[in-house]
Protein backbone atom coordinates (compact mmCIF):
# COMPACT_ATOMS: atom_id res chain seq x y z
CA UNK A 1 0.00 0.00 0.00
CA UNK A 2 1.30 3.46 -0.81
CA UNK A 3 0.88 6.73 1.11
CA UNK A 4 -2.01 8.00 -1.01
CA UNK A 5 -3.97 4.78 -0.54
CA UNK A 6 -3.18 4.56 3.18
CA UNK A 7 -4.33 8.12 3.88
CA UNK A 8 -7.20 8.11 1.37
CA UNK A 9 -5.78 10.92 -0.79
CA UNK A 10 -7.44 11.30 -4.19
CA UNK A 11 -6.14 13.19 -7.20
CA UNK A 12 -8.90 15.52 -8.44
CA UNK A 13 -6.91 17.48 -11.04
CA UNK A 14 -3.34 17.31 -12.29
CA UNK A 15 -1.50 19.30 -14.92
CA UNK A 16 1.76 21.25 -15.25
CA UNK A 17 0.26 24.40 -13.69
CA UNK A 18 -2.11 23.08 -11.01
CA UNK A 19 -2.69 19.99 -8.89
CA UNK A 20 -5.74 19.46 -6.69
CA UNK A 21 -6.01 16.67 -4.11
CA UNK A 22 -8.72 15.77 -1.64
CA UNK A 23 -8.88 13.65 1.48
CA UNK A 24 -11.90 12.73 3.58
CA UNK A 25 -10.97 13.22 7.22
CA UNK A 26 -11.18 10.02 9.26
CA UNK A 27 -10.32 9.18 12.87
CA UNK A 28 -6.83 8.07 11.78
CA UNK A 29 -6.11 11.65 10.62
CA UNK A 30 -6.98 13.27 13.95
CA UNK A 31 -4.86 14.34 16.90
CA UNK A 32 -6.09 13.38 20.39
CA UNK A 33 -7.79 16.81 20.45
CA UNK A 34 -10.05 15.71 17.56
CA UNK A 35 -8.52 18.08 15.01
CA UNK A 36 -6.68 17.04 11.86
CA UNK A 37 -2.95 16.52 12.44
CA UNK A 38 -1.04 19.47 10.97
CA UNK A 39 1.53 17.17 9.41
CA UNK A 40 -1.13 16.06 6.97
CA UNK A 41 -1.24 19.59 5.54
CA UNK A 42 2.47 19.20 4.73
CA UNK A 43 1.90 15.72 3.27
CA UNK A 44 -0.90 16.99 1.04
CA UNK A 45 1.13 20.02 -0.05
CA UNK A 46 4.30 18.11 -0.89
CA UNK A 47 2.36 15.38 -2.64
CA UNK A 48 0.51 17.91 -4.80
CA UNK A 49 3.70 19.87 -5.53
CA UNK A 50 5.61 16.69 -6.38
CA UNK A 51 2.93 15.53 -8.80
CA UNK A 52 2.97 18.89 -10.57
CA UNK A 53 6.75 19.16 -10.61
CA UNK A 54 7.09 15.68 -12.10
CA UNK A 55 4.65 16.59 -14.87
CA UNK A 56 7.07 19.38 -15.82
CA UNK A 57 10.10 17.09 -16.18
CA UNK A 58 10.56 16.18 -19.83
CA UNK A 59 13.49 13.77 -19.56
CA UNK A 60 13.14 10.04 -18.94
CA UNK A 61 15.02 8.66 -15.94
CA UNK A 62 14.56 11.80 -13.81
CA UNK A 63 12.11 12.74 -11.06
CA UNK A 64 11.39 15.77 -8.92
CA UNK A 65 11.98 15.16 -5.22
CA UNK A 66 11.32 17.47 -2.31
CA UNK A 67 14.33 19.18 -0.77
CA UNK A 68 12.53 21.74 1.40
CA UNK A 69 9.04 22.45 2.67
CA UNK A 70 7.69 25.21 4.89
CA UNK A 71 4.15 24.82 6.16
CA UNK A 72 2.24 27.47 8.07
CA UNK A 73 -0.74 26.13 10.02
CA UNK A 74 -3.44 28.80 9.75
CA UNK A 75 -6.72 27.22 10.87
CA UNK A 76 -7.87 23.87 12.20
CA UNK A 77 -10.03 21.34 10.39
CA UNK A 78 -12.06 18.84 12.41
CA UNK A 79 -14.10 16.95 9.84
CA UNK A 80 -15.27 16.81 6.25
CA UNK A 81 -13.04 16.81 3.21
CA UNK A 82 -9.75 18.70 3.01
CA UNK A 83 -8.63 20.06 -0.36
CA UNK A 84 -5.02 20.82 -1.33
CA UNK A 85 -4.39 23.10 -4.31
CA UNK A 86 -0.81 23.50 -5.55
CA UNK A 87 0.53 25.86 -8.22
CA UNK A 88 4.07 26.61 -9.39
CA UNK A 89 5.89 29.74 -8.30
CA UNK A 90 8.84 28.99 -10.58
CA UNK A 91 9.57 26.12 -12.93
CA UNK A 92 13.31 25.98 -13.58
CA UNK A 93 15.44 23.46 -15.43
CA UNK A 94 16.57 21.67 -12.23
CA UNK A 95 14.72 23.36 -9.37
CA UNK A 96 11.01 24.06 -9.04
CA UNK A 97 9.20 26.00 -6.34
CA UNK A 98 5.52 25.32 -5.70
CA UNK A 99 3.02 26.69 -3.20
CA UNK A 100 -0.04 24.94 -1.84
CA UNK A 101 -3.05 25.93 0.19
CA UNK A 102 -5.27 23.50 2.08
CA UNK A 103 -8.85 24.25 3.05
CA UNK A 104 -12.02 22.46 4.02
CA UNK A 105 -14.13 21.65 0.96
CA UNK A 106 -16.70 24.38 0.45
CA UNK A 107 -14.72 26.93 2.47
CA UNK A 108 -12.47 29.72 1.21
CA UNK A 109 -10.66 29.91 4.57
CA UNK A 110 -7.19 28.38 4.29
CA UNK A 111 -6.09 25.80 6.84
CA UNK A 112 -2.46 25.99 5.74
CA UNK A 113 -0.02 27.58 3.33
CA UNK A 114 3.03 25.63 2.20
CA UNK A 115 5.97 26.45 -0.01
CA UNK A 116 8.16 23.64 -1.29
CA UNK A 117 11.30 23.35 -3.35
CA UNK A 118 11.79 20.29 -5.52
CA UNK A 119 14.93 19.20 -7.35
CA UNK A 120 15.29 17.12 -10.51
CA UNK A 121 17.36 14.00 -9.75
CA UNK A 122 18.38 10.96 -11.77
CA UNK A 123 16.42 7.91 -10.63
CA UNK A 124 17.90 5.06 -12.66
Amino acid sequence: MNLLENLGIKIVEQNKKKVVLEMAIEDKHLQPYKIMHGGLNAVLAETAGSIGANLNIKEDGFAAVGVDIMTHQLNKIKDGIVIAEATPVRIGKNIQTWQAFTHKKGSAISASLSTMTLKKVKVD
